[in-house]
């Protein structure tokens, strides 16, 4: 099977119906640079530039769900002190669907601090409490999980050995699931697997399943014994198992392993890709999608995951990029705004120079290439926009374009001074250049300073607008009225 057969199925994740149980974190990244060793003690010191807080934890795989469209209910426990407070309102401010978040007084909620430079990860500081909760508490988490149960297809149980899922409070919501009659997805730790005894499918990684089984691991073959050792001993239905750089394995009773090869082509933090693996998974299974298909998305997803730098989340025009032809120069180059945004942030750390143009290059001319090769001369990294089909029927009439807007994006990605090629529906790449804010804005010199959309934005942040010279004679209306003769 292709992988651009998936495509169609990326749609129907939004039709999922998926309860996530499970603990709750606060991700703080600082992000910095460092430029020299401290002469207090051998350790670099970190110029912060900016912070960053997400939700974590079982909340990053409520926020993965979020951005795949999926109706969800949450259910978690935090303390009482600042960091759960902030946690609770940024579920709260997702929305798209119930949460019940419960509050501790005691409890440290799991605060994880990294401290980044570059994309290197320096240090991580942790605040938390690890302990189960208490009797009582464990019993109105489990009433609520068990009161929603029959609203809701898929069950993922996030445990990070924090205390949600302790105590007992596994068990309870497994056997309570099962009943109901939903698929249970698990994203284990620790080594007592019996706690999730009948779960539908488990996500551990290769770690994980040697620390679980206390067999080798080392081999494809090995994995599978592992695996296949834990199903017998617990009643799971399969394993997905994550190998890192080795792909994944999907493992079931019997009948022939399936082998994912990893797929991403640049990795800078692997932070919170199982939680996106299980979100999209659980989406998957949820709406009605076979087991193989459902790991052939959560695999796709995992490689664009693991490209962003922090605790991210995936949009599903990712994962439909993702799944298009990785040979064919175009599909790697025309990309959704979410994906050319993360490679820009990833080229500016690098330090490259990003340059912008655009137009509807209904038909590319000479003009248009020298335009894009004196553009591409005055920067690193050059993303043309292009206008939508319906952007250029509204521009220039009904007759128009003459190519459609994916041939058009083909032809300029085909192109070595292109970089990136996003398709814009609006009449101006105004919102797109805002998005992007590119250090250089390239028109052509037929246009006058005032004249050229955006112009305003760069220059306020220190960007430079470029008037390029233009060769005269060629435009995409003549060549058509030309061509019409």
């Amino acid at each position: 099977m292709s992988t651009s057969d998936l495509i169609p199925l990326v749609e129907q994740l939004k039709q999922a119906q998926v309860l996530c149980v499970g603990d709750l974190m606060l991700d703080h990244y600082i992000y910095g640079r460092v430029e020299r060793i401290s002469p207090e003690a051998p350790v670099p010191v970190i110029h912060i530039e900016r912070e960053e807080r997400t939700l974590g934890g079982a909340g990053n795989v409520l926020r993965n769900l979020h951005a795949l469209g999926v109706n969800t209910c949450f259910v978690s426990v935090t303390g009482t002190d600042p960091s759960g407070r902030e946690v609770a309102r940024m579920v709260a401010g997702l929305g798209g669907g119930e949460a019940h978040v419960l509050a501790e007084r005691g409890r440290i909620t799991t605060l994880k601090t990294r401290y980044v430079a570059g994309t290197q990860q320096l240090l991580r500081a942790d605040q938390e409490s690890v302990a189960p909760l208490p009797a009582e508490l464990r019993t109105d988490l489990v009433k609520i999980v068990a009161d929603a149960l029959p609203h809701y297809k898929v069950v993922v149980l996030s445990d990070y050995a924090k205390g949600v899922l302790g105590g007992g409070a596994a068990a309870e919501l497994v056997a309570a699931a099962k009943a109901a009659g939903c698929i249970i997805v698990v994203d284990p730790k620790g080594h007592d697997y019996s706690i999730y005894r009948g779960a539908t499918i488990l996500k551990p990684n290769r770690p994980e399943l040697a620390l679980a089984t206390k067999m080798p691991v080392g081999s494809d073959e090995d994995v599978v014994k592992a695996a296949r050792a834990l199903i017998a001993a617990h009643g799971f239905g399969a394993l997905l198992v994550s190998c890192g750089k080795d792909g994944m394995l999907v493992i079931e009773a019997e009948g022939e392993p399936l082998k994912l090869a990893a797929e991403a082509r640049e990795v800078f933090d692997v932070s919170g890709a199982g939680d996106t693996v299980i979100a999209v998974l659980a989406a998957a299974l949820g709406a009605g999608i076979g087991l193989a298909d459902a790991a052939r998305l959560a695999n796709a997803a995992a490689a664009i995951v693991v490209g962003k730098v922090g605790t991210a989340v995936v949009e599903p025009t990712e994962i439909e990029a993702a799944l298009l032809d990785r040979d064919t120069i175009e599909h790697r180059k025309t990309l959704p705004l979410s994906l050319a945004l993360d490679q820009v942030a990833r080229w500016r750390r690098n330090g490259s120079k990003i340059g912008f143009t655009n137009g509807c290059f209904d038909l590319l001319h000479p003009g248009h290439v020298t335009l894009l090769g004196q553009a591409k001369a005055a920067c690193d990294r050059l993303i043309v926009g292009i206008n939508s089909d319906a952007s250029v029927k509204r521009l220039k009439g009904p007759g128009r374009p003459v190519q459609n807007q994916d041939a058009r994006a083909a032809v300029l990605a085909s192109l070595a001074a292109v970089d990136i090629v996003v398709v814009f529906d609006e009449d101006t790449p105004e919102a797109l250049i805002e998005a992007l804010k590119p250090d250089l804005l390239v028109k052509g010199a037929d246009y006058r300073l005032d004249q050229v959309v955006g112009a305003d934005i760069v220059k306020a942040y220190g960007g430079r607008v470029m008037l390029a010279p233009i060769v005269p004679g060629y435009s995409t209306t003549a060549t058509i009225a030309r061509a019409a003769r």
